[in-house]
């Protein structure tokens, strides 16, 4: 039997008897006395709090997600907010959202409270809400802050808290570093200033918010639109749409904006419509997957449906599979759906001579040149940030402050998209509009968005990405992701199928002028390229892959010499 370090015995010993910690959480401990090796998990270090903010299992320990470590995140979230605030007139304001998850509505209360007893008022929506409709919110009501209850598309046992500055953008990381270091100087709980929730509501410091901040999302979003006119006159109607937010948020949000639009064929997949912490009908609630389009597809067949969408937990993420010219639905990676998206928004906003000439894309380094390549055709310059959509938004601050560029799209390879500047995270909603409109756009012309992406390949070469990823948990785990890291940048491969690698780019060096990340990406002679990053958010390490091929067969053959050679070294 495993047994516990001695750090871990103090800190399970701090929890059991600090009188701020409550009794169940405490028996839940207890229960655990004869499981050295689940007590040493959850107790050998204190759940990170990255530049993302928090994400983990649910349960009780330093190392989950509970309402002790919500509101000692939170404690040092309200530090750096009123800082941020400063001498400016006027209480500082934290707008609050949570997705469906097991906790989410306990730990936003929870959040608030904190906040409220630390002079700040809190501004929470009383039920589920989308993330970006949070980013929104925070601009839109001049907040100082955000705060987002969500674990996006992980599995039912995690949750998550994300923070957000005052443009709504996530924090990044020399704002985060200043957060963390505010958490590290709570040593006890008691240190958490809080208050209850009459007292808060009879003090205005606990706020509700509600359809108001809807609607003026809702018609934000839908003045996204680069074709409404043509939408309106009978287009949108033409479009046979299944929709299926998994379980999630973005249910209303989604239905309202299409309707907005005009689009009035918009089938919902009725088995994963209302919130379920469990996500009974998918193994992932990931629309990056194809098993979770599985419902959505045999309605798709049942109605002859154009287009499927699918959106993630906290509508941030969203997929697309389009039926062919056989009559087969066929799924868009990430970096097909932003492709076909970045055409469809600039070549519309040309045509009615909308394009600005100082435009700008903005791209993750792991996402494909294909839209890159589309975006520069049109005039746009493209700018390259690492990944997470915080980057992106931390670009549009710049070009706002600037007027150097004017933000036009922003995507990444994992199913996050955002049009217009309204927000600084991605948006799965605004994406769902935008995709189903470009679909009914083409399908006047006689096209689908397969053959759309067909004549994109075509005219600018035959791009083909791929992902994979190693599942590595706990404490052993995360030396194992470290090992892999350590072997591939000391050890770099000289060749990769045959092609010779021309240059190592270690973004832990800094490189660009991005902030330092634990990141290897392998650039090849023929243009292609291959990627390393352990994930952020949840225990793996994700590969990327990606070629650009002569044809579709070529491109294909190309990526999975290579994936297989990288993965065999992974494996080995």
């Amino acid at each position: 039997m495993t047994e516990m370090s001695s750090a871990t015995r103090e800190k399970l010993n701090g929890w059991l008897n600090d009188p701020s910690i409550d009794e169940a959480t405490k028996q839940e401990l207890r229960n655990l006395e004869n499981n050295p090796a689940e007590l040493e998990d959850r107790f050998y270090r204190d759940l990170e709090f990255g530049t993302g903010g928090l994400r983990g299992v649910i349960g009780a320990g330093s190392n989950r997600m509970n309402r002790y470590t919500v509101a000692r995140a939170t404690q040092g979230f309200a530090r750096y907010i009123l800082d941020a605030h400063g001498d400016k007139a006027g209480r500082p304001s934290v707008v609050i959202a949570h997705d469906c998850r097991h906790f989410s509505p306990e730990f936003t209360l929870e959040a608030a409270l904190v906040l409220a007893g630390n002079g700040i008022v809190a501004k929470l929506f009383p039920s589920l809400r989308p993330t970006p409709q949070l980013s929104f919110s925070v601009r839109d009501l001049q907040a100082t802050g955000g705060i987002v209850v969500t674990a996006s598309h992980n599995p039912p046992e995690y949750n998550g808290y994300k923070v957000y500055n005052a443009t709504g953008g996530q924090l990044v990381p020399h704002e985060a570093e200043r957060v963390i270091a505010n958490i590290q100087e709570i040593t006890s709980f008691a240190q958490v200033k809080r208050m209850t929730r009459e007292e808060a509501e009879a003090s205005g410091l606990l706020i509700w918010l509600g359809e108001a901040e809807d609607e003026a999302f809702a018609e934000t979003v839908a003045n996204t639109s680069v074709n409404r006119d043509l939408m309106a006159a009978g287009a949108a109607k033409d479009l046979v749409v299944v929709y299926t937010p998994l379980h999630g948020t973005g249910n209303l949000p989604v239905r309202r904006v299409l309707e907005k639009i005009g689009f009035t064929q918009v089938h919902i997949v009725k088995e994963q419509e209302l919130p379920d912490a469990n996500f009974t009908t998918v193994k992932s609630p990931n629309p990056e997957e194809r098993e979770a389009f599985t419902m959505a597809i045999e309605l798709g067949k049942k109605i002859g449906a154009d287009i499927l969408i699918g959106t993630d937990p906290d509508a941030d993420r969203m997929g697309a599979v389009v039926r062919n010219a056989q009559g087969e639905y066929e799924i868009l990676t990430g970096n097909q759906s932003g492709s076909i998206l970045v055409h469809y928004v600039l070549s519309q906003l040309k045509e009615a001579g909308k394009l600005p000439s100082n435009g700008a894309v903005v791209k993750t380094i792991v996402t494909s040149e294909l839209g890159a390549t589309i975006a520069r055709h049109y005039g746009a310059a493209v700018f390259n940030t690492l990944t997470g959509f915080k980057y992106i938004g931390e670009k549009m601050n710049e070009f706002e402050q600037s007027g150097e560029h004017t933000y036009l799209f922003g995507y990444e390879e994992s199913y996050g998209y955002l049009a217009g500047n309204y927000a600084r995270d991605k948006d799965a909603i605004v994406a769902s509009t935008l995709i189903c409109e470009a679909a009914a756009y083409y399908k006047r012309q006689g096209k689908t968005l397969i053959d759309v992406l067909q004549d994109l390949y075509a005219q600018f070469g035959y791009y083909r990405e791929a992902l994979a990823s190693r599942t590595l948990k706990g404490k052993d785990g995360l030396a194992q992701i470290r090992a892999l890291m350590e072997d591939f940048r000391s050890n770099p491969p000289q060749q990769v199928g045959g092609i010779g690698i021309t240059k190592l780019l270690d973004y832990s060096l800094g490189l660009d002028g991005l902030p330092k990340e634990n990141v290897l990406k392998f650039l090849l002679e023929d243009g292609s390229w291959f990627c390393l990053r352990p994930s952020g958010t949840e225990p793996k390490i994700k590969f990327y892959f990606a070629v650009r091929g002569t044809s579709d067969e070529d491109a294909k053959s190309r990526l999975a010499r290579m994936q297989e050679e990288v993965l065999a070294r992974v494996d080995a």
